[in-house]
């Protein structure tokens, strides 16, 4: 139970700071992203560091990043499938999912990942 409280107040924290100082940008759209992923992901490694040490938490960075990059692939892949091939969006997304896919285990193969 305290394990589950810890995470609501760390991950609460996090995304309130994250709002904060996403709200003090411009274009206020930055406000929305960086309240999301980034705020999860400080809280998750947190969490991850308190429970299980900082060699833990780096391998878990790592995945993290693999999927950052992974996700990036995934987003180009829908732009140009949408924009280049004219597929619908049902269809593209389904095929960028296999990028990801393929990209993110790839580095996880690749390059190791959790301990």
């Amino acid at each position: 139970m305290t394990e589950y409280l810890l995470r609501f107040v760390a991950g609460g924290l996090i995304v309130s700071a994250f709002a904060i100082f996403g709200d003090m940008l411009k274009p206020k759209s930055f406000a929305g992203l960086l309240g999301a992923a980034p705020s999860v992901a400080l809280a998750t490694l947190g969490i991850a560091v308190v429970q299980h040490g900082p060699q833990y938490a780096a391998a878990e960075s790592w995945t993290m990043i693999y999927g950052a990059v992974a996700l990036g692939c995934y987003s180009l892949a829908v732009c140009h499938l949408l924009m280049r091939f004219r597929l619908a969006a049902l269809p593209a997304t389904i095929l960028a999912f296999l990028v990801w896919l393929v990209v993110a285990f790839g580095l996880l193969a690749g390059f190791g990942g959790a301990a």
